[in-house]
């Protein structure tokens, strides 16, 4: 279950940014993001195997918000199956992983996450929605939502309902609101990275 990656080693952050793209990105996309968020850190940086209009994405929907649950669970576990392939190869401990995601990546780890908790430690995710009903034990797990008030596509209700979803499993979550929309904004940035600093 390989995903086409990119792989850049750290500088002196023990940490390993997981990167997920969204619809239409790949694995360069994300990465000076992660540089910003994470200086220092090793970056792996996932390319999504699904093709939509030729774009690649994480998993299949057949709408706008309207998921391919099948898909979701089978891409999540390839997910989670390479990762731990990636910490053997690569070298590094699975509890030093930080996910970055954005939309359709942002969904993805959280699956990714909510199926398989040892394969990732902490998630930054900017504009995810509810995607599974699973449950599981978030305890020690610690999760920043970026959410903009005005997104056309992430209702703000359902926003509210994947943070309490995440708090219900055991996670700390940072819930944080601008007044935009779905694009993403450098004060979410230095937010988020902010966070990330916080033990």
């Amino acid at each position: 279950m390989s995903f086409i990656h990119r792989w850049q080693p750290g500088t002196g952050d023990p940490r390993v940014a997981v990167v997920f793209h969204g619809t239409g990105g790949d694995e360069n996309s994300l990465v000076p993001f992660a540089q910003t968020l994470l200086p220092g850190a090793a970056i792996l940086s996932l390319r999504g195997r699904v093709l939509e209009n030729g774009m690649p994405r994480f998993f299949r929907r057949f709408a706008e918000g309207v998921f391919d649950f099948d898909s979701i669970r089978e891409e999540s576990d390839a997910v989670a199956e390479f990762l731990a392939w990636a910490a053997k190869e690569y070298g590094f401990d699975p509890k030093d992983t930080v996910a970055i995601g954005y939309s359709n990546g942002a969904n993805i780890a959280w699956s990714t996450l909510l199926r398989h908790p040892e394969s990732l430690q902490e998630l930054v995710l900017f504009r995810p929605m509810v995607t599974l009903d699973d449950t599981a034990d978030l305890a020690g797990k610690r999760i920043f939502v970026g959410a903009g008030e005005r997104d056309p596509i992430v209702p703000n209700e359902n926003v509210e309902r994947l943070a309490q979803q995440m708090r219900d499993c055991g996670a700390r979550v940072e819930l944080a609101w601008h007044s935009g929309g779905h694009e993403l904004t450098r004060g979410e940035i230095t937010l988020a990275g902010s966070w990330l600093g916080l033990a």
